[in-house]
């Protein structure tokens, strides 16, 4: 059987850093609600990351991208979401979203990144990304399904990796709160602990095992990243690892979430 070879942090360029998520005109059915609920939750972290990337110099073209392609899928699937809404609680919280989703727009685009707005974008990631987290368990909910626990326990591991991105470049650039570093600690142990379940789910499934070893692989990348410091040129280079580490687990991530939402089928 032939196996893909890992991909090393120090491989991924800033050419690489352009995922993409697809377009579709409708929600399929509950479990691919739940994972476009769930991408909604990731992309509330990633959109902070990228925005901190800019400011912060960091891979600034991929990261102007990055935030360019999110603000539209974000737009693209609340309108998919919206249209979905299987109870009128989702949709309540949704219209919510949309309120507070216009807010955070706003802020990361009404001009060039700068500290001080950093911490404006920094507390709408933290609020919107407690609805999505809201909406996406709400639908699992509605589920009541092993296969919908699935798909949204693979989907929030895509947050986690750019939460964890995020709150790593927050550091960087002295803007912070406080309990940073203890939330990079537990988010990293609710990561490796999410690791352990999914992979123990996989049952006889080689094309899923595959796959979540190649996370695992990437998934000591990204951590050995996020453990580097430095001053200068050298901090420099750990936050373009963090940059490039973060989108590779994305990328896997969301394709293993895409493979449980298909088993559930």
């Amino acid at each position: 059987m032939q196996r893909r070879t890992f991909i090393t942090g120090s491989l991924v360029t800033a050419a690489s850093l352009t995922l993409t998520f697809p377009a579709l005109a409708q929600v399929a059915g509950v479990n691919d609600a739940i994972n476009k609920a769930g991408r909604q939750r990731m992309l509330t972290q990633r959109l902070a990351k990228a925005y901190l990337q800019i400011g912060l110099d960091v891979e600034t073209e991929a990261s102007k991208r990055i935030l360019d392609q999110s603000m539209s899928s974000f737009d693209r699937q609340l309108v998919e979401l919206h249209a979905f809404a299987p109870t009128a609680d989702i949709r309540s919280n949704l219209s919510s979203m949309e309120k507070t989703w216009q807010e955070y727009k706003q802020a990361l685009v009404g001009k060039a990144p700068n500290q001080g707005d950093a911490r404006l974008v920094l507390k709408h990631s933290e609020t919107l990304l407690h609805m999505a987290d809201e909406v996406t368990t709400q639908l699992e909910k509605h589920a009541g399904s092993s296969a919908g626990k699935l798909v949204n326990l693979a989907g929030r591991q895509r947050m986690l990796s750019q939460r964890l991105a995020k709150l790593y470049q927050a550091t960087n650039w002295n803007i912070a709160p406080g309990n940073t570093a203890s939330s990079i600690e537990s988010t990293r142990k609710e990561f490796s602990a999410a690791m352990q379940t999914l992979q123990a789910s996989s049952g006889s499934n080689t094309r899923l095992k595959d796959e979540l070893l190649l996370a695992q692989s990437q998934w000591t990348f990204f951590e050995a990243a996020l453990r580097q410091s430095g001053d200068g040129k050298l901090q420099r280079h750990s936050a373009a690892n963090v940059a490039t580490t973060s989108e590779r687990i994305l990328e896997v991530m969301d394709k293993i979430t895409g493979m449980y939402q298909q088993m559930a089928v």
